[in-house]
């Protein structure tokens, strides 16, 4: 019913951590930090789905969902970022539909093609700080 003082320390300890992290990012870590919490939500997403247990599968689905939505579509600039913007802005949106697919049927092919879209991505993006010293 009630959880100890330490677990609540360690939960408001993390908490304040992430947020602190979050504050003093420059832009081009806050999207790192959206692709990498995308990709570790499907990876516990698809974990879930493996063992069965539809609420850890579920909530991290949504994660994934929220990571694309509510960070990475509002960070692209579709007036300036040209066509660039707009192919991303479409394989966001081609993602949040498979995400969506994966957790409607349980589709763990799903969760796996959308990490192997968001990869690359990834990557690429942790590559340009080291290119251009971001």
């Amino acid at each position: 019913m009630f959880t100890s003082v330490s677990s609540r320390s360690a939960l408001a300890y993390r908490q304040v951590s992430v947020e602190t992290s979050v504050a003093m990012a420059s832009p081009h870590q806050l999207v790192n930090m959206l692709f990498e919490g995308l990709l570790v939500a499907i990876g516990a997403a698809r974990i879930g789905l493996a063992k069965r247990d539809m609420v850890v599968k579920g909530e991290n689905i949504m994660k994934a969902v929220r990571y694309i939505d509510e960070g990475l579509k509002p960070a692209l600039n579709l007036k300036q970022g040209g066509a660039l913007a707009e192919n991303l802005d479409k394989l966001y949106e081609y993602c949040l539909l498979r995400l969506t697919q994966a957790n409607l049927h349980n589709d763990d092919a799903a969760l796996n093609e959308v990490a192997q879209v968001i990869e690359p991505l990834a990557q690429g993006w942790r590559e340009i700080k080291s290119k251009v010293g971001a």
